[in-house]
């Protein structure tokens, strides 16, 4: 069999980091500096190196950033406010409301709070709406990954492994449109899935959302196939992330 090919996401980003960097520089220089808020509640492990990898980037790059820490146990009515706070400082362009929240909090009413040109995720129902018109879309990283490493989207059979709003619903919105970098058949695999290999085995592309770790074994994939594992390894010092 012959070598696999690694798809090199650190490079790819730092190639697309040069590229904003330009940019938010180029801003600078008309006196206006992009600002970006975070917002986590409790001290989940993976959302502190997201957050954490977030605020480097952002300082890597010139945006002004800031964070607010809520604690395990504050209110939905706590966070809503935050939110309206933020929402309202004209400093920050975008906010992110980091996932999980507390079962004590409602997502989709957090979601909503956040002015949709304010919402970085994309997870408002204005932006969700406009996702499935193929606008906008949390995963445009994924794709990102894809075509700048070459990979022929459009015609190809996807299957995407789970369905959860932050990334198998909208990457397979965002690949099934018909449209440039797109255009591809789209299948979604999740728990109740019956025989998830045979589906994973059709794939030209197979994208894992599962959050579950090294769920995909090498008898589920075809020769030839490109793999993309989207997870963050919340015990590295540096938050790798898989691909």
């Amino acid at each position: 069999m012959a070598p696999a090919n690694v798809i090199d996401g650190r490079a790819i980003a730092a190639q697309i980091q040069n590229e904003l960097a330009g940019r938010v520089a180029n801003l600078r220089s008309r006196g206006l500096q992009p600002g970006l808020a975070f917002v986590r509640v409790g001290e989940n492990a993976a959302s502190r190196v997201y957050v954490g990898r977030k605020e480097k980037a952002c300082a890597d790059l010139g945006v002004f950033s800031a964070t607010e820490v809520l604690p395990e146990t504050a209110s939905e009515a706590e966070l809503l406010a935050v939110v309206s706070r933020l929402n309202s400082d004209s400093r920050f362009h975008g906010i992110l409301v980091q996932a999980p929240l507390p079962g004590q909090i409602r997502e989709s009413i957090v979601y909503s709070t956040v002015l949709p040109h304010k919402d970085v995720d994309g997870f408002h129902p204005v932006n969700v709406g406009k996702l499935m018109l193929g606008e906008n879309c949390t995963p445009a990283g994924i794709r990102e990954l894809l075509v700048r490493s070459g990979v022929k989207i459009e015609g190809a059979e996807v299957v995407v492994l789970g369905r959860g709003n932050i990334v198998g619903k909208p990457m397979a919105a965002m690949l099934c449109q018909k449209e440039r970098n797109a255009n591809a058949t789209v299948t979604i695999c999740h728990s109740a899935t019956r025989d998830l290999k045979a589906h994973c085995r059709r794939a030209d592309i197979l994208i894992a959302a599962i959050g579950v770790a090294e769920f995909v074994r090498s008898d589920m994939v075809k020769p030839g196939a490109v793999v993309v594992d989207v997870g963050v390894d919340a015990s590295s010092a540096d938050g790798s992330v898989g691909l």
